[in-house]
């Protein structure tokens, strides 16, 4: 056996397990003088969103029960914030024919886009490409009149109107055409379970 055959350096072992890794320093409670573990997050305060204290379980319920997001705001503030909670703080625009000259909205931002679209660059329909189908489909939509490059809507249409013109019930209680309508049916249904209608 050839120990420094290159087979060798290529099988994998398992790898020597590490002792255990200290756990993680535990975060002190915020609450002066408190030498507990801080678990709980409480929000600093408006004007700090996104800023945690992490205090105790009794300091955090403490600080709970006394919190006040609206702590030193005036009456006007507090109303102006609850106008502006109930759109979200989002800005808004107004709607209408004269909405453009009432609201600051600069509109030679979006003379380009006009631009744009006016040309068909970005944003306008392309013409949709013709449909290819087989030779079994060809033969189907053959039967439904149609030629090879029938787009789906007007499949259905095609469809609709013969299966009407056919029906044994509107030629009167007819059944001479009864035949040409399970043709059309059939070859419906072809189309149909090839997903092309």
């Amino acid at each position: 056996m050839n120990l420094n055959s290159r087979l060798f350096d290529r099988i994998r072992v398992k790898p020597t397990e590490r002792p255990l890794e200290k756990a993680a320093a535990k975060t002190p409670c915020s609450h002066p003088g408190c030498q507990a573990e801080g678990v709980f997050r409480a929000p600093k305060g408006r004007d700090r969103e996104g800023e945690y204290f992490t205090f105790c379980k009794d300091h955090v319920r403490e600080y709970n029960a006394t919190y006040d997001y609206f702590r030193g705001m005036d009456d006007e503030s507090m109303a102006k914030f609850r106008q502006a909670d109930a759109i979200g703080h989002r800005p808004t625009w107004k709607l209408g024919a004269r909405a453009a000259a009432a609201s600051h909205v600069d509109e030679t931002v979006f003379a380009e886009a006009r631009a744009a679209r006016r040309r068909g660059v970005r944003g306008g329909k392309q013409p949709e490409a013709a449909p290819r189908y087989n030779a079994l489909a060809l033969k189907a939509l053959m039967t439904l009149d149609l030629d090879g490059d029938a787009t789906q809507a007007r499949i259905k249409a095609r469809y609709k109107d013969l299966v009407k013109r056919h029906h044994p019930d509107a030629n009167g209680g007819d059944r001479s055409s009864e035949d040409k309508l399970r043709e059309i049916i059939q070859a419906y249904n072809y189309l149909r379970a090839n997903k092309l209608v």
